[in-house]
């Protein structure tokens, strides 16, 4: 069971009532990216800085932690094993779930005291703070650890701090930095690392990861938990969003738009605008995009074998609805005429290409 959180214990990626990756001691799927740790580790030759990439939910910090918990639960080094597994009764085991092991150290957004929400970067200051862990000798025998979750959090001033750290890291230092976007990281960062890419799961392992959630999480029913993992495109993540009703609810009624778009509804696509456009809605918002680039997507590989020329007019209005999207983020804009010209162009590049 997940050791009980305070209410502001808010950290990124949270998700309610279910473990954080630090916490679980299991890993579904990525048993190629496991045995590449563990065959490094036990060669003796384990690169100091690994680069963890692919999308969000799938797996990349539960990976990153997993390798920390295996080495800092044999510090002596020299082990080859076929899975990087510890139990969750070890004493490595406890600390890394509690982020309390001396060789330890985790970089990434945390509420300072009195603050009523989380930053949106990680600072240099807490960059330099995390990485004070390497200027100092090891609290015990073995690797001092640092994971970073996620790299796309940091700004250019902690990117730096970490870069510095990794151009010249100390005896015995591991630097496990997630990213769900590797390509936009410092080149100087990506070189020095070895990347390991995760693929999203598939939808059984999706499945099989909710369905073993420990209590308090409430286990979905079954074709609930099915239809979650239909529509979770490989992130755990996603499948637990789909499991709320409201989330559910929209992506049935943006599926049910996009199957329309011959002959739109403007009524209903008006109410779902104004749903969108709440100060609240910001995870509906992201959930109904995900839908229609999955509806374009799926759309493109059904007509794959049909003259590109004929499609363009669809992947250009994805590029389009990407940028106002962007745009109506940064600039904080009304998201009611993104959503109206989304369905527009969208019929208009589904006619183009018909």
């Amino acid at each position: 069971m997940p050791p009980e959180r305070m209410t502001d214990e808010f950290e990124p990626g949270d998700l309610p009532d279910v473990p954080r990756p630090r916490e679980q001691t299991a890993l579904v799927g990525h048993g190629d990216a496991e045995a590449a740790l563990a065959g490094a580790i036990g060669s003796g030759r384990l690169h100091h800085a690994w680069l963890i990439g692919g999308p969000r939910g799938i797996g990349k910090a539960t990976l990153a932690y997993r390798v920390a918990r295996f080495l800092l639960a044999h510090p002596e080094g020299g082990r080859v094993a076929e899975n990087l597994a510890v139990p969750a009764q070890h004493p490595a085991a406890r600390q890394v779930a509690a982020l309390s092991h001396p060789n330890l150290v985790a970089l990434r957004r945390l509420k300072p005291p009195g603050a009523k929400s989380l930053p949106t970067k990680i600072s240099v200051d807490a960059a330099r703070k995390a990485l004070e862990l390497f200027g100092s000798t090891a609290g015990s025998a073995g690797y001092r650890i640092c994971i970073v979750d996620s790299a796309e959090d940091l700004n250019a001033n902690s990117a730096n701090a970490l870069l510095k750290m990794i151009e010249e890291p100390p005896p015995r230092s591991l630097f496990l930095i997630v990213s769900h976007a590797p390509g936009r990281l410092l080149p100087t960062i990506r070189s020095r690392c070895r990347a390991l890419t995760l693929r999203p799961l598939v939808s059984g392992e999706v499945a099989s990861v909710v369905a073993g959630f420990p209590a308090p999480f409430v286990p979905p029913e079954p074709a609930g938990l099915e239809r979650a993992a239909a529509l979770s495109e490989g992130s755990v993540a996603r499948a637990v969003a789909m499991l709320d009703p409201a989330t559910f609810g929209l992506v049935t009624e943006v599926e049910g738009l996009l199957a329309r778009l011959d002959h739109p509804d403007w009524r209903r696509i008006l109410a779902l605008s104004e749903k969108l456009a709440a100060r609240d809605a910001d995870d509906l918002f992201a959930t109904s995009l995900d839908t229609v680039f999955r509806f374009v997507s799926d759309e493109l590989h059904r007509r794959k074998d049909e003259p590109p020329a004929r499609l363009a007019a669809l992947v250009e209005v994805c590029d389009k609805i990407a940028r106002a999207a962007g745009e109506a983020a940064t600039y904080n804009l009304d998201r009611r005429p993104l959503v109206l010209s989304l369905f527009g162009d969208l019929a208009g590049a589904m006619r183009a290409a018909a």
